[in-house]
């Protein structure tokens, strides 16, 4: 089992951005000190809710500041980027990292950013399986030609070329941000591994996994790629002596968080989008999640990886707002969680 922290780079009531952004890059340092396996950052554009505009600049950030940690992107949106010109920032830190990044893609939502960057809402609604699949060519093959609805240029080469890695010759791994049947097959179809939310249980994502299975089956993928799938779940963590003492210290930050955060996003055309009660959705997330004492943390994990199949974690350590208690939290994690999962 691997587990790693999720950063959004939260900006809580009352905070700066430039102290959000110190948690969120104090907290991965933390995470290799205590013996995480990764991190996972988030993108955000002209919200409260994560701080951190482009996960790619700041896991090349991360990646100079660590020696071991695997760093990923969770997600790059690529709705509002140039499928190449990611491609090639994802080649530049695979190669000079050694191999420790991983690049993670969404279609992220149907936010004025697609206004800002001038993709359209036409990008997000139909354009991502164009975007991946470029990608993912971009990253595989050593020149590439696009011939799309949206991209098209004559064939140039690869430079530079991820294969040239010397610890891994397949290139950085990709893996996709799954919400419904539809990105679940997209992801399958391709054989990449998906990240697969906070806000869902054990068995949605269970479900998700037998859909992702059935699909790249059917596509023909090859057998030991469909077992061998690395899929990555999100949550929250939060350890204490009790668990109440946990629950507490995120009911407590985490509702004005998501009150601010969640009421900033913007529709581009106008949608109205409901948003979730914060206290509410902070309730359920500690009954989701490795939220209490050490020992009922390791439990919750082992008993989602063996419920989903799933063995990789991406946990949000960040929900007391705090840096000092993120980072006792990190440390906990490692320290007093980790030993009991093998």
């Amino acid at each position: 089992m691997r587990v790693g922290s999720f950063v959004l780079a939260a900006r809580f009531p009352g905070q700066g951005d430039g102290e959000a952004l110190h948690r969120a890059v104090r907290s991965a340092e933390v995470a290799e000190e205590a013996g995480l396996d990764a991190v996972w950052l988030a993108e955000h554009h002209f919200v409260p809710y994560g701080t951190c505009p482009s996960a790619i600049t700041l896991a090349a950030l991360l990646l100079g500041r660590t020696t071991r940690l695997r760093v990923g992107t969770a997600v790059s949106v690529l709705p509002t980027a140039h499928p190449v010109a990611l491609g090639e920032q994802a080649a530049l830190l695979h190669i000079t990292s050694g191999g420790r990044f991983s690049l993670g893609v969404g279609r992220g939502g149907p936010w004025v950013d697609l206004e800002v960057f001038g993709s359209g809402l036409k990008a997000y609604e139909e354009g991502f399986p164009e975007s991946l699949d470029l990608l993912v060519r971009w990253l595989r093959e050593p020149s590439v030609a696009a011939a799309g609805e949206r991209f098209g240029f004559r064939e140039v080469a690869v430079v530079p070329r991820p294969s040239d890695c010397l610890t891994d010759a397949e290139g950085p791994e990709v893996v996709v941000a799954c919400t419904s049947p539809r990105s679940v097959r997209l992801a399958a179809e391709r054989g990449l591994p998906m990240l697969l939310g906070m806000h869902v249980g054990d068995e949605e994502k269970a479900e998700m996994v037998a859909l992702w299975r059935e699909h790249a089956r059917a596509a023909g993928r090859p057998a030991d790629e469909i077992r061998g799938a690395a899929h990555v779940s999100a949550g929250i963590c939060q350890i204490a002596d009790r668990r109440t003492d946990a629950v507490e210290a995120l009911t407590k930050a985490m509702p004005g968080w998501l009150r601010q955060g969640l009421d900033a996003h913007v529709t581009v055309d106008g949608r109205h989008r409901a948003m979730r009660d914060p206290l509410a959705y902070t309730e359920l997330l500690c009954g989701l999640h490795p939220v209490g004492t050490p020992r009922l943390a390791a439990d919750r994990l082992a008993a989602t990886s063996e419920r989903t199949g799933i063995s990789r974690f991406a946990l949000l350590v960040e929900g007391s707002g705090d840096l000092a208690a993120t980072e006792e939290n990190v440390r906990r994690l490692g320290a007093e969680v980790l030993p009991h999962l093998g």
